[in-house]
């Protein structure tokens, strides 16, 4: 993987993330270095407790890390920035507002005029299927629809860096791969960095160029793969399934020693 200033665009280095709680310190995270090249689909994937979300969080500016580095385009990340469009899995969108107004709403604090304004959100709605929702609220859309205007939202600020944790993990399997699909077109289309955090083996196969496998607490890069499948990719497939199995051997590892660890947890109270 080349890593020169053309190519590179998000650099983790040497990156720690320490909580202090009312009685101990928790190491969240220990030593993660990651290179991501520009246009890269990154899934981080790993058991619940491994530090996905907090390293997703380090990356977007909420919460830096206690010690070690990370940069976007050269420059450090010390907060918040609009280089970086983060979607949750819990879609956050204001429920006052229309479709329209929601995914706009970065583009007013922006200052953007309205004329501009009104094509870009025209063509997200067009692009994410929702021009004949523009006027609804969040409460008139269903699950799927709600996460595309989140998606819309991000996508209006045209950060180079999409940031998604688990955004689609509260949908049906049906509205799940459909958005999947969406995802991918999106992302072929406009050449967006994305890291993508997943506990679901066969989306992180389906969408990934890299999956990263994160070590259970203290979160660590336990395995680092270059998914080398053609798209557009076939979960039947021999090729899909042996890496299916692999990482499912992985993440059951730390499965299991997140199991070990509670019961010498337990045995000590």
């Amino acid at each position: 993987m080349r890593t020169d200033s053309t190519s590179t665009h998000i650099v983790i280095s040497g990156v720690s993330k320490v909580f202090q709680t009312a009685d101990r310190e928790l190491v969240a995270l220990s030593g993660i270095d990651l290179v991501i090249p520009r246009g890269q689909f990154i899934c981080l994937l790993g058991p619940s407790g491994c530090g996905k979300s907090t390293l997703l969080n380090a990356v977007a500016g909420f919460s830096p890390p206690t010690s070690g580095t990370i940069t976007a385009d050269g420059k450090p990340v010390t907060e918040p920035g609009p280089d970086r469009g983060m979607v949750f899995q819990e879609y956050a969108l204001f429920p006052w507002m229309t479709v329209e107004d929601n995914i706009g709403f970065g583009l007013q604090i922006k200052g953007i005029g309205k004329a501009e304004i009104g094509q870009r959100v025209d063509a997200l709605l067009a692009m994410l299927s929702l021009s004949d929702f523009r006027q609804r609220f969040p409460k008139d859309l269903s699950g799927g629809m709600r996460q595309r205007v989140a998606i819309a939202r991000v996508l209006a600020i045209d950060s180079p860096i999409m940031l998604m944790d688990e955004p689609f993990g509260a949908l049906d399997a049906l509205t799940r791969r459909n958005l999947q699909d969406e995802l991918l077109r999106i992302w072929a289309e406009l050449k967006k960095t994305i890291i993508f955090v997943t506990h679901s083996i066969e989306e992180a196969i389906y969408l990934a160029d890299r999956i990263v496998v994160m070590t259970y607490r203290p979160g660590t890069v336990k395995r680092d793969i270059i998914v080398d499948l053609p798209r557009e990719r076939d979960p039947a497939s021999p090729e899909f399934n042996a890496l299916k199995r692999e990482l499912g051997q992985l993440v059951m590892e730390e499965q299991q020693r997140h199991h070990r660890d509670e019961l010498r947890m337990a045995a000590v109270d």
